[in-house]
This record gives structure tokens, C-alpha cells and sequence, in this order.
């Protein structure tokens, strides 16, 4: 006897289809292909041209999506909640309205904007079917309704200096001390982002590369110094960051301030060799994650890290200034896609440290809101992040590796999502963890490819 798939199965797959169907649809392959293809839902074009062959899979595979829509329907409409019924609902009523705007286009009425955007509509309602299920499914009330103050009195959990060292070992601790106090974790991807904003803009010269880049980790190193000065209390109560070096009093707080400092002034000479507007936004960046996320954001809202994101955002827009001396519509929604993809990403770390936050004090989504709203909400960032994604697709000339990226790797990563709902552990939030930065960093990568070398 053949097993029914779950609801949850039904949905993720409808989910994903869906989004394929997007995403291919949006590509600029493509519409060239239906230029060949006249007539729908045949085509009067030859079938031995591989133009017409392209355009008829589309048509097939649209076809069984929509057949999956209607088997969720009808196989799941008793599992789902009354939200999760009206989201399906909607993605019923307008799978028929987009094949309608399909055919249109393929007679030659220019509705190729309006059949994206109901595309885009059914998948965001099928995403919101999803969120609410899994919520109902796999939630509980555990939201502990407001956020401790930090007990100042508690001892540090770690330890309050470092163990005395002399010669070459202590020069070794103290340069991987000032090492770390540039984060340097984040480095490989934020300036991915900057790469693939200057892909976008065209192709960047030795030397702009090479300063935006230069003058990135410069600013993200700046950034992680202030970090560390500014949250050095804190950080001594919190398990994940006692051990970091001005907690821990391996580099002193003067120091560190000059430190950062010095990294300020050297990024900033690095972009303006570029010019004055990767300058600004590379100053912009310092300041925003220094003293807006730190000092405003981190301990005031449960909004943090989704306002935060701006601050990994702002490298997608220095990279494209950097080679057109301009803000540009692609380096915009790239910077969109990043912001979007933040708390999707956060989350998940935010989930495996709650405890941790919360003895900080720090007012993060699952110790003001609970688990079941934060892993909610992280289902619904990934949907925007994947709808941000299918944007820069319909804006740019990028191709079929950019899309299958997204694809692949967004159902990789919503599939660790749906895991991390049912399993509700540490691992399982951190295997979503590390499915995020595994997506974004390889659609940065199909990025710089797919603009620079086809």
C-alpha cells in the first residue's frame, strides 16, 4: 500500500515547484525562448528547435504543478488550519488567472510584468500556508512574555583574563587576540556581497576589486572592534562570548578603541581611492552596525536583527558604487535579497543560544516571542529572501546557474527549516544555520559567475 504524503510534504513540494516555475519563468532564457513559440498551450513553432522545446516544458511543468496544487487541496484541506485554508485558497483561485496571463503572453500581449507577479502572489501564498501549518502542527505557547534584565551581580562564565604568557608565545595570543576582535567570520561573505554587487554593475577593474574589497574587511574589522568594546559587560555573561578578547581583558579597552580606530581611517583611505560614494557607504556601515545595531537595536526591540540586516545589506551597495560611482536598481535588490535573508538566517543562531541571550538580556525573537513564533517567522523570511532572489532575476541578465542556485539551494535550505520545526533541537538549529549561509554563499557565487563569465 502506497503511503499518502503529509500535508507538510504536500505543501514544502508546492512550495518549491512553484518557486522553480518563478524563478525559470523570470529568466531572460526564456523569454527569448517563447519568442519562438507562438500560440498556446501548443506551439506552432517546430519542436525540433530547442527554443520551442524549452518554452513546452514550461507549459508541462506548470501543468503538474498545478496538479499538485489541487492533490494538496484535496489530500490536505482537513489537516490545515483556518489561515492556512484561506492562504491555499488564494493560490487556487490565481493558479487559473496566471495560466490565463500565460497564454496571453504567448499570443503576444505584453502581460509578462503582470504573469511574474501572480507567480510571485502564488508562491507568497503558499509560503504563508506553509508558516501557518507548520505553526499549528509543530507550535506550542511558549513565549515568556517579556525579556530579563541582565543580573550585573552574577559572576562572569568565563574567565576574567588570560593565563600569563611571555617571548613569542605571548606575541602569537596577542595578534590572534586583536585577530579576533575583527571578526573575521564574517568577512568571507559580506564581502561575497560586495563581489556580487560589482558583478552586477559590470566588470570591476584589478583595482577596484582590490580596494572595495581591501577596504571591506578593513570596515568589517572596525566594526567587530567597536562590537567587542561596546559589549565587553555582556559579553562575560554569556557562554558564546566570555572567551572574546577585551572580556576576557586580553586587549584593553584603549587599545582596542585606537585598534579599531586606526582599521576606521585605513578603510576609509581604501574606498576613497575608489570614490567619495563607496566612501560614504563604507563609513555609513561603520556606524550603523558600531553604534545603531550595537548600542540602539541589539538591546531595545525584538526588531534588532531584522532592522540590523541593513548593516550586512550596505556591501551589495558599496560594491556596485564602487564601479559605477552610482546606487543602481540591481544592487538595490541585492541588498534587498541580503536584508530579507538576515533574520532567516539569525534565527536559527538566535533558537541554539536562547538561554544565552537571554542571560545577556538581550530582547531576540525567541526569548521575548517564544520558539514557535521565531521559527515561524523564519519560514516567512526565507519566502520573502526566495521572492527577493526571483526579483533580481527579472532585473538582470543573470541565467540558468543563478536560477538553479536558488532553487536547489532554497529547497536545501527550506528543507532543514521544515526539520528544525519538527525537531525543535540545538543541531536541528543549527543544520538550518548552516543551510542559510551555505544558500546565500553559493547565490553570490552563481552571481559574480553567471554575470562576469556568460
Amino acid at each position: 500500500m502506497v503511503r499518502q504524503p503529509s500535508t507538510t510534504t504536500l505543501l514544502a513540494s508546492a512550495v518549491v515547484s512553484v518557486y522553480a516555475l518563478v524563478v525559470v519563468g523570470a529568466t531572460a532564457a526564456l523569454a527569448d525562448a517563447a519568442a519562438a513559440c507562438s500560440g498556446w498551450p501548443t506551439c506552432a513553432g517546430p519542436i525540433a528547435d530547442p527554443a520551442v522545446l524549452v518554452v513546452l516544458l514550461h507549459r508541462a511543468a506548470a501543468a503538474l504543478v498545478g496538479l499538485l496544487i489541487v492533490a494538496l487541496a484535496v489530500f490536505g484541506w482537513s489537516d490545515l488550519g483556518s489561515r492556512a485554508r484561506a492562504a491555499l485558497a488564494v493560490a487556487l483561485v490565481l493558479y487559473p488567472v496566471q495560466a490565463g496571463f500565460g497564454a496571453l503572453v504567448a499570443n503576444g500581449v505584453d502581460f509578462a510584468g503582470l504573469h511574474l507577479l501572480v507567480g510571485m502572489a502564488i508562491f507568497g501564498s503558499l509560503v504563508l500556508a506553509l508558516a501557518w501549518h507548520l505553526e499549528t502542527e509543530t507550535g506550542s505557547d511558549d513565549a515568556p512574555g517579556a525579556v530579563p534584565e541582565p543580573d550585573l551581580a552574577d559572576e562572569p562564565v568565563g574567565p576574567a583574563q588570560s593565563p600569563d604568557l611571555a617571548g613569542i608565545e605571548r606575541a602569537k595570543a596577542t595578534a590572534w587576540a586583536y585577530f579576533q576582535l575583527m571578526k573575521p567570520r564574517l568577512m568571507w561573505l559580506l564581502c561575497l556581497v560586495a563581489g556580487a554587487g560589482m558583478a552586477l554593475a559590470g566588470t570591476p577593474t584589478i583595482r577596484t576589486v582590490v580596494a572595495t574589497l581591501g577596504g571591506g574587511v578593513l570596515a568589517i574589522g572596525a566594526s567587530g572592534t567597536y562590537n567587542h568594546v561596546l559589549e565587553r559587560d555582556i559579553d562575560q555573561r554569556m557562554e558564546r562570548t566570555a572567551d572574546r578578547p577585551v572580556a576576557t581583558h586580553r586587549v584593553p579597552v584603549r587599545n582596542a578603541l585606537a585598534f579599531g580606530g586606526l582599521l576606521t581611517v585605513a578603510s576609509l583611505a581604501a574606498f576613497l581611492s575608489v570614490n567619495l560614494l563607496t566612501a560614504a557607504l563604507g563609513l555609513a556601515a561603520i556606524v550603523f552596525y558600531s553604534v545603531v545595531y550595537t548600542l540602539v537595536l541589539k538591546p531595545n526591540t525584538v526588531q534588532n536583527t531584522v532592522i540590523g540586516g541593513a548593516a550586512g545589506a550596505l556591501p551589495a551597495l558599496i560594491g556596485y558604487a564602487a564601479v559605477t560611482g552610482t546606487f543602481g536598481l540591481p544592487g538595490a535588490v541585492l541588498a534587498l535579497v541580503i536584508f530579507l535573508w538576515t533574520p532567516a538566517h539569525f534565527y536559527n543562531l538566535a533558537l541554539a543560544y536562547r538561554d544565552d541571550y537571554e542571560r545577556g538580556g538581550f530582547p531576540m525573537m525567541p526569548v521575548v516571542r517564544g520558539e514557535t513564533e521565531t521559527r515561524k517567522h523564519i519560514v516567512l523570511y526565507l519566502g520573502a529572501t526566495l521572492l527577493g532572489a526571483s526579483a533580481l532575476t527579472a532585473l538582470t541578465d543573470l541565467g540558468w546557474l543563478y536560477a538553479v542556485t536558488t532553487v536547489a539551494l532554497g529547497a536545501v535550505f527550506l528543507w532543514t527549516v521544515v526539520r528544525l520545526h519538527r525537531e525543535q533541537t540545538e543541531s536541528a538549529a543549527f543544520r538550518a544555520f548552516h543551510a542559510s549561509n551555505a544558500y546565500l554563499g553559493l547565490l553570490l557565487v552563481a552571481v559574480v559567475v553567471d554575470a562576469l563569465a556568460f
